[in-house]
């Protein structure tokens, strides 16, 4: 399966990536990642033609079986670059449309930016995006400075556990959704 892992934080020293470039090294046997982000795409600007960046990461979802949107939180919500480039993302382009999209994320607080997660599936399945957003357990990471080691692997081995009983999980519900 073709993962697209996507960082909706344009942060220079993101957890949520950290988190994505963790689960491509660890996942890389079973599946063939391509890791992105939203840093550097410009601001939405309505009735502005579609930048370059913006298309290129169109075409990177639209090419994935699979997108993997790692979601930090700003404010209970997801961040300004990640509703920007959503955004972009639905206006006159729509990657989305019967994509299928799981959701993942981690946070310096307690609640592993839960809230994020929940508007984002929210957003994701509005009209002109239309992704098939998966619903079963989520993996939200609380704490995460404190989370992983010097090589960017996490150190708590129920945490490591838990992220491949959710991939197990996205495995069985993309080849429902995929029939």
């Amino acid at each position: 399966m073709k993962i697209l892992a996507l960082s909706g934080s344009n942060a220079n020293n993101s957890f949520n990536e950290a988190l994505l470039k963790y689960i491509t090294k660890h996942f890389a046997a079973k599946y063939d990642f391509k890791l992105a982000t939203v840093k550097g795409i410009p601001m939405f600007k309505e009735g502005e033609s579609i930048p370059a960046a913006v298309q290129t990461l169109a075409q990177e979802i639209e090419d994935a079986d699979l997108v993997l949107i790692g979601s930090p939180e700003q404010q209970h919500s997801v961040t300004s670059a990640t509703s920007s480039a959503l955004e972009w993302l639905s206006s006159d382009i729509h990657p989305f449309k019967g994509k299928p999209v799981a959701l993942v994320s981690t946070s310096p607080m307690p609640q592993g930016a839960a809230r994020s997660q929940s508007r984002l599936k929210s957003l994701l399945t509005a009209p002109g995006f239309g992704a098939v957003v998966f619903n079963g357990d989520e993996f939200m990471m609380g704490t995460a400075p404190a989370q992983f080691d010097d090589n960017g692997d996490l150190k708590d081995k129920s945490t490591i556990e838990f992220l491949g009983h959710f991939f197990d999980e996205v495995d069985e519900w993309y080849a429902q959704v995929t029939k």
